[in-house]
């Protein structure tokens, strides 16, 4: 008598191999066995017709905050991921001195679009060190699994004070008690550490992250901590960097961590539309680098467009830095669409040119050729002549006119798309390269973070759909798709026991009507503490979702039950 029998799917078990036919038998939170089984078990799971893959591992989200005050790590969650790694960009919230609760808070609000109220009102603040967070977690009960990384901006803070926050180059003794906070972390149960280096990160003040222009030594030391456990997350300066030199001098810090500190580590890899030849430099790059067989880097990338969602009711869109747009920001969204329908304030903001002090992601939401409208389900590909650009100009109209009506649609609910990245030659081809890369890693989900810009966290739906389905051209095989989402970032962030389907792993599956699953349009809800808004995404076909054994979803629903836990420290291979 089994526990539970996932009964007669297609299993495409995360090695890559094709799909078979097979019964699924699960005792606790593990695989029992697998075949065409004549047992019985005390509960059944139906997969006739549908797909049975491992569970989905995401090691690029921000759950930090949303960990603390949610059971539901959604929408990931939604998307058949069944383990996530939090910590990552050198964010987070611990180790921290309740005298710079503010100042990480101030971090995450200017890095991760996490408004302030919602962090005041959702943390508990009942920790101070790294291993007495990990404890609130582990205290905690949630839907899916969650490991983490040792941030690197509240570490330096905790060791140096006001010199880290205001970047001072660290002292050999700062390096050495940092280095010490890294064993600790790692002894009780980090998956390694997680810095920045982009000037894109800033805090909510405007200022820079305390680990930008951190210097490699102290990168080094920090990581020499993990004594060859862990992995290294870090966000370079790569898309900014002013030559290939000093790109190149980029990577060849990475490789130089990953060759001191014994451990693989791994970048964000977005392709800035101004510079679409970067992917294929940095995959170039990444194979001279891993020539050294002292040397494992991975490219993280996203498998569509990193772009941010705009809008009235979301953090910005293309007129919220025009003066007369900001003399009416404060209103409620009804009184304010019903002021922007009127003809001399729409010719007058049209007409304005943004602030001088114009936030950056404003000038952002300008970059009407990149702009798209949000269908549903919604298109990641969308061809060029569709922007809001192209759409103008064949209308002998100004794009500012017609990205204004747009955004009046649906009463001011109406959502756009900025393709601001991974779109420089107006498709995904490029993509398509990096999926055949020995090394690189999907990823980039950032789930738990840019609650009013991103919803990046349903790639998996969106792999598993268009590039494993619906492409026309350079599609993903199936099992390689599977692949991409289950063994292969399980493996890098050292997590072995999962992302493959065999007996003794553990037991996260997911169901899925492959054929019926759809994407759907995101849309805002304010579900956060204080009233917080997010915007999310769901998706159709997800039958069942499994995690320890236990499902958590049924054809969209949550169950109720919590099975997720912390994962503390890196898990071996099953015997």
């Amino acid at each position: 008598m089994f526990d539970l029998i996932v009964r007669g799917g297609a299993v495409v078990d995360g090695s890559g191999a094709q799909p078979y036919r097979a019964d699924i038998a699960i005792n606790g939170d593990v695989i029992a066995d697998i075949g065409l089984l004549d047992a019985a078990a005390r509960h059944e799971v139906d997969a006739a017709g549908c797909l049975v893959t491992p569970g989905f591992v995401d090691i690029h989200t921000h759950y930090d905050g949303q960990a603390i005050w949610s059971p539901l790590l959604t929408p990931s969650s939604v998307h058949g991921v069944t383990t996530v790694v939090v910590g990552n960009c050198g964010v987070g919230f611990a180790p921290c001195r309740p005298a710079d609760h503010a100042l990480l808070v101030n971090t995450m609000e200017g890095v991760e679009d996490i408004p302030e109220v919602v962090m005041t009102r959702g943390l508990s603040w009942d920790w101070e060190t790294f291993p007495q967070y990990l404890d609130a977690l582990d205290r905690s009960r949630h839907d899916i699994d969650i490991g983490v990384l040792l941030p690197h901006s509240p570490l330096r803070v905790f060791v140096m004070g006001e010199r880290g926050a205001a970047r001072e180059p660290a002292t050999d003794t700062d390096i050495g008690q940092m280095a010490s906070l890294m064993r600790q972390a790692i002894s009780a149960g980090a998956l390694g550490f997680a810095s920045s280096r982009t000037e894109v990160h800033r805090r909510g003040d405007g200022e820079f992250l305390p680990s930008f222009q951190a210097e490699a030594r102290e990168l080094r030391g920090v990581a020499a901590g993990m004594s060859g456990r862990g992995l290294v997350q870090i966000v370079t300066n790569l898309a900014r960097g002013d030559s290939d030199e000093s790109r190149s001098q980029e990577m060849d810090l990475l490789a130089d961590i990953s060759r001191t500190a014994r451990v693989p580590v791994t970048f964000s890899l977005p392709q800035p539309n101004a510079s679409p030849e970067l992917f294929a430099k940095a995959l170039q790059w990444t194979d001279r680098s891993n020539a050294d067989p002292r040397v494992s880097i991975h490219p993280q990338f996203a498998p569509r467009p990193i772009g941010v969602y705009i809008g009235l009711e979301l953090s910005t869109n293309p007129f919220a830095d025009c003066p007369s747009y900001r003399s009416l920001a404060h209103l409620p969204l009804e009184a304010r669409v019903q002021e922007l329908r009127k003809p001399e304030l729409r010719r007058r903001i049209i007409a304005e040119p943004p602030a001088a002090d114009a936030a950056p992601i404003v000038r952002t939401a300008r970059q009407f050729e990149q702009t798209y409208r949000v269908s549903d389900p919604p298109c990641y590909e969308p061809e060029p002549s569709l922007s809001v650009a192209a759409q103008a100009a064949s209308l002998g109209i100004p794009s500012e006119e017609l990205a204004y009506d747009w955004l009046l649609e649906d009463d001011g609910h109406s959502i756009l798309y900025v393709a601001m990245s991974n779109y420089g030659y107006g498709n995904l081809d490029h993509v398509a390269d990096a999926f055949s890369h020995p090394q690189a890693v999907v990823g980039l989900g950032d789930g738990g973070a840019h609650y009013g810009m991103i919803c990046d966290a349903s790639y998996p739906t969106f792999m598993l759909t268009y590039w494993a389905r619906d492409r026309a051209s350079r599609t993903v095989a199936l099992p390689a798709a599977v692949q991409m989402l289950t063994s292969i970032p399980a493996a890098l962030a050292g997590l072995r026991d999962r992302g493959l389907i065999g007996v003794g792993y553990k037991a996260d599956l997911n169901v899925i009507d492959h054929a019926a699953l759809v994407l759907h349009a995101p849309q805002v809800c304010y579900d956060l503490p204080a009233g917080g808004r997010r915007i999310d995404q769901t998706a159709a076909g997800y039958r069942t979702s499994i995690v320890s054994g236990i499902p958590i979803r049924r054809d969209g629903e949550q169950t109720g039950a919590l099975p997720g836990r912390l994962i503390r420290g890196r898990q071996s291979v099953p015997r």
